[in-house]
């Protein structure tokens, strides 16, 4: 066999081997195509899911700085929450002095038959009576239940707790006791 028809055969036989290879290539690339748009398309999806991320932080984060300022204006409401009610507890337990002294005095000014009569009416009205219209006390009263004497309170000695002791709450409900009879 001559030369040139050997070398014919394999160049022929190395083209089919080339042609499956290109083939193969074209496949290939076709795949390649096809997965660089999905690619793409996976690309744009990710970058709008990174945006919407951001998004939802600065969103967050603008909440989270709203919720702490809410929390330091509750602090401050609950602070002064705290000083009023401590406050209210002051003046009640003044309110609840006064009112046992002026019924301490109502007692021993009470004698023992119109005991049952006078109570707390008669303290209340012991307390908020002005300092004009009250009797003069003696200089001793009969304490009733213990059937011994002692000195009896000054008026202007009286004067001095009932100013001292009184709040706005305390004048307030003075004020209304005053106004019911």
């Amino acid at each position: 066999m001559p030369y040139s028809l050997l070398i014919d055969v394999v160049v022929a036989v190395l083209l089919m081997v080339t042609i499956g290879y290109a083939v193969r290539l074209n496949k290939r690339l076709g795949l390649l195509r096809r997965d660089k748009a999905e690619l793409e398309k996976l690309a744009v999806a990710f970058t709008e899911s990174t945006m919407r991320a951001d998004e939802s932080l600065g969103r967050l984060r603008s909440t989270a700085d709203m919720m702490q300022q809410q929390i330091v204006t509750a602090q401050g409401l609950h602070d002064d929450l705290a000083f009023l009610l401590d406050r209210g507890e002051k003046a009640a337990d003044r309110l609840e002095d006064a009112v046992r002294k002026s019924r301490d005095v109502d007692h021993m000014m009470v004698p023992s038959s119109n005991h049952s009569v006078a109570g707390p009416l008669a303290a209340a009205k012991a307390a908020i009576a002005p300092a004009d219209t009250r009797q003069p006390q003696s200089a001793e009263i009969e304490d009733v239940n213990a059937g011994m004497t002692r000195p009896a309170p000054t008026v202007a000695s009286q004067e001095n707790d009932k100013i001292s002791a009184q709040t706005e709450a305390e004048r307030e409900l003075l004020k209304a006791l005053r106004s019911g009879h």
